[in-house]
């Protein structure tokens, strides 16, 4: 076969004793039969995205396996060893329950141990957020957990996390890719130091479900969470190990679990995709919801920080909420009861990221706090709580079905989340409303946003070309008129420059550079275009809003906003 030469001299190099004899002999089986899933392993190398690394697992330079997080562990070790000079290291481990996790989980515990550091390693799976968590309570400098969230079977995934809890971000994850790129596979340190090697489990899972509850609870009376119907599906994944065992801790009695989904399982064998984003995820849950008349219904990606909740519409039929709706909701929940105790004094923020609904702005301004935007990822808004360490933080989200409360956990959290919005819920319910009732009267209160996101699937070398074509068409000739309306400002963020077109003027934007451009019309439309940095996709985000002058109203505001959306996607051409 014809392989390209740097592919060629990948492979050449993956042929060496360096690596062992089954990785050896994988690639001599591709080279044979599959020379197009040859040049996939080995066209690049794997890349931190906005969620750490992630891929399918295989052999090969594009793959997750020994070697390639060997690299990265050996690189981010010596980057340690650089930047805590004679400090005892600690990291902190966890894993999810995909294939493969566990047993990565400990390569990478060996690679650390041979470094010299020590290593918590959770013995069994356990959630993202708790491995946030455990970061600082055990106080350590890092933290991994293998994990690939809500993407196919196939894949993993390895993210780091930093001293403060958050993913790395800059300059932090430049510095240590550039350790990982200098490195050759030669040089990785397979050979575990059994000595530093510590296995945690109960004593940091109270630790943690007990901080949860102390930070998502708020005074909701036994009798109101008594009453609270709730079901619950993990998706086979992780946040079977904590949210039953957080809403039980915090005396919700009512939690109904999906039996099917109950048992972790990296095949996901009930679901198309264990993503809460998705609709179809929940259909199990719903249908249980139907036979038990559930108030409301949960259910977590499989490394539970994502949620996707559904509740009782206003003609009492289960309805799916989306990550701008639950996310508004929790952030006015929180906004409120701060207001309440008296602790909002202008010295605190939201956070959110600049694809998410405008909406939290006005939330922001209507309780006197700041909210502060940024790219996507919650490593952005963990960013915030340690950049402004004068400002408390109060909670905040994205589009993407992720919420967090408060800083103990500085990530999306589906576990706090989880209980908070049951605490929603129960007060609502107790004073005779409802979640979606809440939700009507937050758009009469600071007006109807409505959001839409399209994720265009765009898989491989050409799939990702593809991607980088559209961006590149988008950028270098900009729409003037979105569904008859004019273009009044362009946000470039890999140029970092807002744009007002009807002016001309240019002002620099102070976040750091991303490949997103945001569009905005003059009728406060908002249509945001972003490739994944996790997925082989590229994602729309639309949204529009309205004045909604009553309850009574919605369904018809509500109309007039699908059409404006439906018409901004055929002016656009992606539906």
């Amino acid at each position: 076969m014809d392989i390209p030469h740097n592919i060629l001299a990948a492979v050449n190099e993956w042929l060496t004793p360096t690596f062992d004899g089954e990785t050896q002999e994988a690639i001599k089986e591709m080279m044979t039969t599959s020379p197009k899933e040859l040049e996939e392993s080995f066209y690049k190398n794997l890349e931190f995205g906005t969620g750490g690394m992630r891929g399918v697992m295989g052999v090969g330079t594009n793959r997750i396996n020994k070697y390639t997080l060997g690299k990265n562990t050996q690189g981010l070790s010596n980057y340690m060893h650089e930047v805590f000079p004679g400090k005892s290291l600690k990291v902190v481990i966890a894993f999810d329950c995909r294939h493969n996790s566990n047993t990565l989980a400990k390569v990478v515990a060996d690679v650390f141990s041979a470094n010299g550091i020590k290593v918590y390693l959770f013995s069994d799976m356990r959630p993202t957020p708790e491995l946030s968590f455990a970061l600082k309570h055990l106080g350590c400098q890092a933290g991994i957990v293998l994990t690939a969230s809500h993407n196919p079977p196939e894949y993993n995934g390895y993210k780091v996390y930093w001293e403060d809890g958050g993913q790395l971000v800059p300059p932090q994850d430049g510095e240590i890719i550039n350790r990982i790129e200098a490195l050759r596979y030669d040089q990785i340190k397979f050979a575990s130091n059994p000595d530093l090697i510590e296995y945690i489990d109960v004593v940091v899972d109270e630790a943690f479900f007990t901080s949860s509850v102390a930070n998502a609870s708020f005074n909701t009376s036994k009798a109101a969470k008594d009453n609270l119907n709730i079901v619950f599906t993990s998706l086979h994944g992780t946040s079977i190990k904590a949210v039953p065992q957080t809403l039980a801790k915090a005396g919700y009695t009512n939690v109904n679990i999906v039996p099917e989904q109950a048992e972790p399982n990296g095949d996901f064998p009930t679901v198309k995709s264990p993503n809460p984003e998705e609709p179809e995820a929940l259909t199990m849950a719903m249908a249980l919801a139907e036979k038990l008349n559930a108030d409301i219904v949960v259910g977590t990606d499989p490394d539970c920080d994502r949620l996707g909740v559904a509740v009782r519409n206003t003609e009492g039929k289960m309805t799916l909420l989306n990550g701008n709706q639950t996310m508004v909701l929790m952030t006015a929940f929180l906004l409120e009861q701060w207001k309440r105790q008296g602790k909002i004094t202008g010295k605190q923020f939201i956070g959110s990221t600049i694809v998410s609904t405008p909406m939290m702005l006005t939330l922001a301004d209507a309780y006197e706090v700041e909210c502060k935007v940024g790219l996507t990822g919650f490593k952005w808004i963990a960013k915030f709580i340690k950049d402004f360490p004068e400002l408390e933080f109060i909670g905040g989200g994205e589009e993407s079905f992720g919420f967090m409360v408060g800083d103990a956990v500085r990530d999306k959290d589906a576990v706090a989340a989880t209980l908070l919005i049951c605490e929603i819920a129960a007060q609502a319910k107790a004073s005779g409303s409802s979640v979606y009732q809440e939700l009507l009267n937050l758009y009469v209160d600071h007006g109807f946003y409505k959001e839409y996101l399209v994720s265009l699937t765009k898989k491989g070398i050409d799939g990702l070309r593809e991607i980088n074509q559209m961006m590149v068409d988008m950028r270098e000739n900009p729409l003037k008129e979105i569904n008859g309306q004019r273009v009044v400002m362009l946000e470039d963020y890999k140029k970092s420059i807002a744009k007002n077109l009807l002016t001309g003027e240019e002002e620099a934007l102070k976040v750091p550079k991303s490949d997103v451009l945001i569009y905005y019309t003059e009728d406060g439309a908002k249509i945001a275009a972003r490739p994944s940095g996790t997925e082989p996709k590229i994602k729309f985000y639309v949204s529009v809003n309205a004045t909604l002058d009553s309850v009574q109203n919605a369904p018809k505001v509500e109309a007039i906003l699908d059409d404006k959306i439906k018409n901004i996607l055929t002016d656009l051409n992606i539906i």
